[in-house]
């Protein structure tokens, strides 16, 4: 059993600082859609775990939230691979949750559906530090991707030690592959 986390925002699909409000703004990044069907038919679980601050902000409902999901689920769907979980932090940064990364919840219930994976093995894929940090968190190396909000975070700097950057998702699933494929 192999497992790889993903952000979605600017790593899966196009990201806005104004955020990601209907389906009609949920846009695929080129590429991404097959490099997670990529990823998947190499044997990988794929999850997905992203921060929805815009639910408690009243940006849009958990309806509209469910139908982007459906989307990205069905495009990959129609590249032949799959997503086999989504998790999300519906609270704003000010409700103090353990889901929203940086902390480390969604990453550590993700985990915990998957007793038997080593979580030095399971690989996350996010475009800013707080997606770093939560796999740091819990003992996931991370990548990050130049995508979304990757540019920025990498210049800002005070990013784990070990994570690798890539320019895109395409660029992530490849070193996850290869690196999966030597350590058998």
């Amino acid at each position: 059993m192999k497992l790889a986390i993903l952000d979605r925002d600017g790593v899966i699909n196009h990201d806005s600082d104004n955020y990601i409000k209907s389906i009609d703004e949920w846009r695929p990044l080129p590429g991404s859609i097959e490099a997670i069907a990529r990823l998947s038919k190499a044997g990988f679980d794929v999850c997905v775990a992203t921060n929805q601050s815009g639910l408690a902000r009243g940006y849009f409902d958990l309806s509209t939230l469910n139908l982007m999901h459906r989307k990205m689920k069905d495009l990959v769907e129609e590249q032949g691979g799959r997503i086999d979980k989504i998790e999300y932090c519906p609270h704003s940064p000010d409700d103090n949750c353990y889901c929203r990364k940086p902390l480390p919840g969604m990453y550590q219930h993700i985990l915990s559906c998957y007793p038997d994976i080593d979580p030095k093995k399971v690989y996350v894929v996010g475009d800013s530090l707080r997606d770093l940090e939560a796999a740091e968190t819990v003992g996931c190396p991370s990548i990050l991707v130049s995508t979304g909000k990757g540019k920025r975070t990498l210049q800002k700097g005070g990013i784990p030690k070990n994570t690798q950057v890539v320019d895109d998702l395409e660029a992530a699933v490849l070193h996850i592959i290869y690196h999966q494929r030597t350590s058998d």
